[in-house]
């Protein structure tokens, strides 16, 4: 009795299949079968031959494309110095690495701009600082205008954010009139490194401009002037430095009390005096002092050898096309600023999408224009790292 039940189940359990096998084929969809999401993948037999190695083409990585846009900031300005100011796209053509490039952004100071105000507060610039405070009010009503966005950072020994980004031209005023004095070193790289970084998220949109103010001059810094500066052009930030004068600081200084370096043991005169003059305490500060001024016009020697020999803000301002001026006089400072201020808001700007597959290294960038008898200045170039 079992036996023929047993049997009956497998003759019921076989026409089943036989009935639902038609319907089955017609559901069933063309290439392999793909498990649920929910169900885990089975492991092959381990009797089962391996894998073919993929192919080489299947292993590459994807092209990165590392630069989308370069902006290039073109100032164009007549014989006598004059800005031009009625040059159409047309009339400029823009080349990188003497390949011509499409312009696909034109634009003549309309663009929105975002500026980072970068000014050294060490106690080498003490006696300028009151200057540049009251320089403040140029800076937003000039440079800034009445759209861009600006931030205030300033450096020393450390470098410190004092406003963010902002559109509030009060408070950027007021973040360069509370600026503090600071200590003796100047970290001007590692300045121009993070002023790079903050500008470098703003949205791309904006001409993204840094001005320095300060002297040539860096003591501390991690950052090399070299690596801030190729941030700066694949971060589309154009540099202008007002280049404060060390000389005029410290001859601003409040003068210090005269003390001769003692060149021997108290009470000694080691430096004789001149004939018939009595060896006393006066008669040798006396003698001394004039053997200071060899040292001061040592001092004036080193100090234009140094003005000649330090180009970190200059150099800056080639790398990017921006511009460097250099002052000596406290007003001098305010017009510097109106000066780039004017500069900035006539400025033409050339946009270019360099090609995906662009070789790494240094890139140059030239511009012409159809129109004979022009000046035109705009950033040599920009560095293109290779890929990671």
């Amino acid at each position: 009795m079992m036996r023929s039940r047993a049997a009956f189940i497998r003759w019921a359990v076989f026409g089943a299949a036989l009935a639902c096998a038609p319907q089955l084929c017609a559901q069933e969809p063309p290439g392999p079968i793909h498990p649920p999401s929910s169900t885990a993948p089975q492991k092959p037999p381990s009797n089962l031959p391996e894998s073919p190695t993929p192919q080489p083409q299947t292993q590459q990585r994807p092209l990165r494309v590392r630069v989308t846009e370069i902006t290039a900031p073109v100032t164009v300005r007549d014989r006598n110095g004059e800005l031009v100011l009625n040059l159409e796209q047309k009339d400029f053509h823009i080349f990188d690495n003497e390949a011509e490039q499409k312009i696909d952004h034109f634009d003549l100071g309309g663009d929105p701009l975002a500026i980072a105000l970068l000014v050294e507060t060490s106690s080498r610039v003490e006696s300028l600082l009151p200057a540049v405070k009251q320089s403040g009010i140029v800076f937003t009503q000039t440079v800034m205008g009445p759209t861009a966005e600006a931030a205030v950072l300033s450096y020393d020994g450390t470098v410190d954010i004092r406003e963010n980004f902002s559109s509030d031209s009060d408070a950027i005023e007021g973040a360069v009139q509370k600026l503090p004095l600071g200590t003796s070193s100047a970290r001007l790289y590692d300045g121009i490194g993070k002023a790079v970084a903050l500008l470098s998220n703003q949205p791309p949109r904006e001409r993204r401009i840094l001005l320095v103010v300060g002297e040539a001059i860096d003591s501390g810094s991690e950052t090399k002037l070299g690596a801030a500066l190729r941030g700066a052009e694949l971060a589309n930030v154009t540099i202008y430095t007002i280049g404060l004068s060390t000389t005029a600081a410290e001859f601003r200084n409040p003068p210090k009390q005269y003390t001769p370096a003692s060149i021997g043991p108290p009470g000694t005169f080691p430096v004789p005096t001149p004939p018939g003059v009595p060896e006393t305490p006066e008669t040798e500060e006396m003698t001394q002092g004039n053997m200071d001024l060899l040292s001061l016009a040592i001092w004036i020697v080193q100090h234009a050898s140094n003005a000649v020999k330090n180009h970190s803000l200059e150099v800056a301002t080639e790398a990017t096309g921006g511009r460097h001026i250099s002052t000596m006089k406290d007003l001098s400072i305010q017009k510097a600023m109106d000066q780039i201020g004017g500069e900035l808001h006539a400025q033409y700007t050339l946009g270019y999408r360099p090609a995906a597959d662009s070789q790494s290294g240094f890139h140059e960038i030239r511009v012409t224009v159809d129109r004979p008898g022009l000046r035109i200045r705009t950033r040599p170039g920009y560095y293109l790292p290779p890929p990671m």
